[in-house]
């Protein structure tokens, strides 16, 4: 552990001689970590308890607002049945979940590492923990819903799959509260609409809505750590730059191509007819538009990363 972590990171405060911006960090990461314990103290969920598992599906219900599928607007939407578009809803759903899980997966890993260098008795180091815990119920929830809804756990696929092996193991503390801001806000903004609309499958509403209660703790965890940081000019170019890879996969993994012969569509038609569709990218914009500002703020969006995110479909 190094000298800034031991004195970041102490019970009480700094020790004699600490720089006062050390004091602030120490002050500022305590206050932040005991307000998020107190409120998962009074708000958290037992999903194996809190969602109905028994449930059957309704019928002529979709799984998410038609206007967050990728082939929304397109010519293969407009030939679809109705059936085949709830169907479409259904899959798209499930393999935004199981690129959840993945991410989850990832996440835990991160933050057992950033704790496992920490003083276990800090606030901060004991609402990393219980974050950990709150990611491994999301991720049995979104198991749980995916086998209620009877589809495959698609996953990000190969090459995304195999890069999450790399990213867990070495992340810098950018990359870990960066990428996590990322996927946490822009699932955030999928969801916060899917829970809200009436017309929708009742479980992937409440399965929403704790995720998005129990998340909003995680994204300001990840918001105020990530705005601590502090980055010169050769290490912020290098940070934007793994920022930028970290989109891009996570974007491009959201919707598995194997979802659309699930409706009769080539894997291969139907990701080339959403990657042209401006309205998936439109959506993908305005999901991102929040989180990409907190990065930009942070200093990790630059000329070295904006191509990438241009690429992801996740800015003009």
């Amino acid at each position: 552990m190094t000298t800034t972590q031991r004195s970041s990171d102490s019970k009480g405060g700094s020790g004699a001689g600490a720089r006062p911006g050390a004091e602030r960090l120490v002050r500022d990461r305590r206050r932040t970590a005991e307000r998020l314990l107190a409120s998962s103290a009074k708000l958290s969920f037992d999903p194996l308890k809190d969602v109905d598992w028994a449930a059957e599906p309704l019928p002529g219900r979709y799984y998410s607002p038609p206007r967050q599928l990728s082939l929304y607007g397109t010519e293969l939407w407009e030939q679809l049945t109705e059936d085949q578009r709830i169907e479409l809803s259904k899959h798209e759903v499930a393999s935004i979940a199981s690129v959840g899980i993945w991410f989850e997966e990832i996440l835990m890993q991160m933050l057992l590492r950033h704790a496992f260098d920490r003083d276990p008795t800090t606030a901060h180091v004991q609402y990393a923990l219980t974050e950990i815990a709150d990611e491994c119920r999301h991720s049995v929830m979104f198991a749980k819903m995916i086998s209620w809804m009877g589809v495959p756990a698609y996953g990000p696929g190969r090459l995304s799959h195999e890069l999450g092996r790399f990213f867990k193991a070495t992340s810098t503390h950018s990359q870990t509260f960066g990428g996590t801001m990322y996927v946490e806000e822009i699932l955030d903004a999928f969801q916060r609409e899917l829970m809200n609309d009436e017309s929708l499958q009742p479980l992937t509403r409440q399965v929403s809505r704790i995720h998005v209660i129990e998340e909003s703790r995680h994204i300001s965890y990840a918001r105020e750590e990530l705005q601590r940081g502090r980055l010169g000019p050769v290490r912020r170019r290098w940070e934007q730059l793994f920022i930028g890879l970290i989109i891009l996969r996570s974007t491009r993994s959201l919707i598995n191509p194997r979802v659309y012969a699930a409706v009769g569509i080539d894997p291969r038609v139907g990701r080339e007819a959403a990657r042209r569709n401006p309205h998936w990218r439109a959506v993908k914009t305005e999901m991102a538009a929040k989180v990409i500002g907190v990065l930009d703020r942070s200093g990790l969006v630059g000329c070295t990363n904006r191509w990438l995110l241009r690429k992801a479909g996740v800015i003009a």
